[in-house]
């Protein structure tokens, strides 16, 4: 059994309980709506068997909170399902799963107890259309952060939320507990933002500046085929 904290690379046995533990996610995503993520009960019962009691009450947490989010006002469920990830520790792909650039799923990321910005960013994003907040609304947001320890720039990822179309944006980032206006993110360079209805440059605000599809961006894509695959084997 893999520890529950544990960091290292995945033994190559348990990668296959991996995939079979998100194919228990009810998850489809066709022509770029995704729908249902949370887990059911047999995606439980393997992160038990599998991943440790703590990794099941994680999921278990993670479905709750997004079904009781389902009435509250987007505010609350910003600021909950940005507190909930941000619980988890923030850990190097390198050093979680043996490669430099790995977009986990909201399930990986819980099981594993660990992610990197690129999982936090995207977990939320998924949470929060679970919980009810429009697509449109979201767009996960590629940037340079000042890191003022390191006394550097770095690529980073984050959340950010448009209450309008040409509103100022909301920042959901892992590295600040809070959830502030970009006007106040100062340590943030935005470069673009996606969803699944294209993406954008940040160099405008709100609907303008689109300059594409996501059909650029592999990780994405690659992420979404790999849980339409999940999905799929689940229904076999």
């Amino acid at each position: 059994m893999a520890r529950d904290n544990g960091f290292g690379r995945i033994p190559p046995p348990l990668r296959k309980y991996l995939i079979a533990l998100t194919a228990g996610l009810s998850l489809l995503v066709m022509a770029g709506a995704e729908t249902d993520i949370l887990p059911d009960g047999r995606t439980l019962e393997l992160a038990r068997a599998n991943f440790g009691s703590r990794a099941a009450e994680r999921l278990q947490a993670w479905r709750n909170l997004t079904l009781r989010l389902a009435e509250a006002s987007e505010r609350d469920k910003l600021e909950r399902i940005n507190r909930f990830f941000n619980g988890l520790p923030n850990v190097d792909d390198l050093a979680l799963w043996g490669q430099r650039d790995y977009w986990a799923t909201p399930v990986e990321l819980l099981v594993r107890n660990g992610g990197d910005c690129e999982d936090f960013a995207l977990a939320k994003y998924f949470t929060l259309k679970a919980a009810g907040v429009p697509a449109a609304k979201l767009r996960v947001t590629y940037a340079r952060v000042w890191l003022p320890e390191e006394k550097r720039m770095e690529s980073h990822m984050v959340l950010a939320y448009y209450p309008e179309p040409d509103a100022e944006p909301l920042i959901l980032d892992n590295l600040v507990a809070g959830i502030l206006p970009a006007s106040r993110r100062t340590d943030l360079s935005p470069t673009m933002s996606f969803n699944a209805a294209g993406l954008w440059s940040a160099k405008q605000r709100g609907q303008a500046g689109r300059i594409g599809d996501t059909a650029s961006i592999r990780h994405w894509n690659d992420l979404l085929e790999r849980m339409s695959q999940e999905h799929m084997g689940d229904k076999q």
